[in-house]
């Protein structure tokens, strides 16, 4: 392991014992009903019911299952409906990355797409995603081809799909424009084609704007894929755990706190799958230390 991973995941450990000191500290001190502000409320009551020790959010991962089936603990369902969502986002992660090179590639080589497309790009991600997302399982209900009839999980997909082309489309189409006017114009002038420009010279200076992108989409990938399926009501996966879990939740409310960190921890996993990618594509990576 290299230096500079060796201190980002000490960093990143640092940050989580702060963040875990904050919100003790607070329960501790902080007063029952919260902090208002000209009588709104900005943050969260302290009471149990609200906002429990963080023990009792570990121990809730090792307590006995109720309701859900298929597992003798929360730790247990929470890992298999996480894997199950984790699947159907990086698969949307996928098509939504091909979604969004394709449309970085066209917006690079025709400036009247870059004009036409980037601005519903950006609208795109404005439309609220809990609006989305019965609507694409509407639409796709009524889809048949022959023996081919959609499910609910492709819904789920599209969905992650939705949300992560919009960072990967968005920063290609900026590391395709990053090269110099030196280079571009060396190219040129040894009478190098479309391609071969694009082969060797923008998509190696795009690589280290796609790898930030491709983070960027795998996590919201997962955001896409838990919300769909709250919105939706698919049987399986880790959104389904947490609306059992909130239902659940009148008396202690732990489970439902650890529902939500297992879903936190699929878009760090799903980002860290990225990483993988990172490796492999390290030599376009400019100016980067071991």
């Amino acid at each position: 392991m290299t230096s500079t991973a060796v201190r980002r995941t000490v960093m990143a450990l640092v940050g989580l014992v702060l963040i875990g000191a904050c919100w003790e500290l607070y329960k501790d001190f902080a007063p029952a009903d919260g902090i208002s502000v000209f009588g709104t409320r900005v943050l969260p009551r302290t009471g149990d019911s609200s906002m429990p020790h963080l023990g009792s959010i570990w121990s809730a991962f090792g307590s006995q299952e109720v309701s859900l089936a298929g597992s003798s603990s929360v730790l247990g369902s929470i890992v298999s409906a996480g894997l199950h969502t984790l699947a159907l986002a990086l698969g949307g992660l996928v098509v939504g990355a091909v979604v969004g090179l394709a449309l970085a590639l066209l917006m690079d080589a025709l400036v009247v797409a870059e004009r036409a497309l980037l601005p519903w790009i950006v609208l795109s991600q404005t439309v609220p995603l809990i609006a989305i997302a019965p609507l694409i399982s509407g639409w796709g209900a009524g889809l048949h081809f022959g023996g081919f009839q959609w499910q609910q999980w492709m819904s789920v997909a599209v969905i992650a799909a939705y949300l992560s082309f919009f960072p990967v489309s968005v920063g290609m189409l900026r590391g395709l424009k990053s090269p110099t006017a030196v280079h571009t114009e060396l190219f040129r002038s040894l009478s190098a084609g479309r391609i071969t420009t694009l082969v060797r010279l923008k998509f190696p200076a795009g690589v280290p704007f796609l790898i930030p992108a491709l983070r960027l989409g795998a996590a919201a990938s997962v955001v896409g894929a838990v919300v769909a399926e709250t919105s939706i009501g698919v049987p399986d996966g880790i959104g389904r755990v947490i609306i059992d879990y909130s239902q659940q939740a009148t008396g202690d409310p732990s489970r439902l706190y650890a529902a939500v960190i297992g879903a936190a921890v699929l878009g760090l996993i799903a980002a860290a799958l990225v990483g993988l990618l990172d490796l492999g594509l390290r030599r376009y990576q400019r100016g980067r230390t071991a």
